[in-house]
């Protein structure tokens, strides 16, 4: 789930990706644009966590600034993540026993909810799915949380796994185990857009 950059942006990750940690003069000469639209692309991706900024003080002279990608900046430049992701999906897929089957997706949710765990606040169901709400729009997939009666729903506007929906449903098993060990309850899909729904909608049992 990449998160949105200004396609003017896109290039400075790439070089960046390309050639490690760079300075504004080498940037502003790879580019062809001027230091001051070079230090506001970076200062756009620093303030979106995906670029980071490292100081070297030489013995003489003004300190100096290199430029490079953060975790979450050279996760977004793997754009093979898709495929691989969809081959291993089609492999766990494939596994014939059932039980053997749905422990190793349960494995893989939990592993999941471990990553993102530290990013989920609040004492209540409704605070937790604002959270797992926060969560998934950082990741430029838009969910919300809405009023069924007393109990609050976790909509997703739109699908953080298209590519995997459209060839096997099953994702939405390990979405709903996820969300799950995320909110600390059980969660139910109670409508999908694979069966025709506007939105996918999680509740808790």
């Amino acid at each position: 789930m990449a998160m949105h950059t200004e396609t003017s942006d896109d290039g400075l990750i790439a070089l960046l990706r390309d050639r490690g940690a760079l300075g504004i003069s080498d940037l502003t000469a790879a580019m062809h644009v001027t230091a001051t639209a070079v230090r506001q692309r970076l200062n756009r991706l620093m303030n979106k966590g995906l670029v980071q900024r490292e100081t070297t003080e030489p013995p003489r002279g003004r300190p100096s600034h290199c430029y490079s990608l953060t975790e979450k900046g050279r996760r977004q430049t793997a754009s093979n993540f898709a495929d691989l992701t969809l081959a291993l999906w089609q492999e766990v897929r494939s596994i014939k026993d059932a039980q053997t089957r749905r422990g190793l997706l349960q494995r893989l949710a939990k592993k999941l909810a471990g990553f993102y765990d530290h990013s989920i606040q609040g004492s209540t169901t409704a605070e937790r799915m604002q959270s797992v709400s926060a969560l998934m729009a950082d990741r430029n997939v838009p969910f919300s949380v809405k009023q069924n009666g007393a109990l609050p729903v976790l909509t997703a506007e739109a699908c953080p796994y298209p590519e995997l929906a459209e060839h096997d449903r099953g994702i939405c098993s390990v979405e709903k185990m996820l969300f799950s060990e995320l909110l600390g309850e059980n969660v139910r899909l109670s409508d999908c857009r694979l069966d025709g729904a506007t939105c996918c909608r999680f509740e808790t049992n």
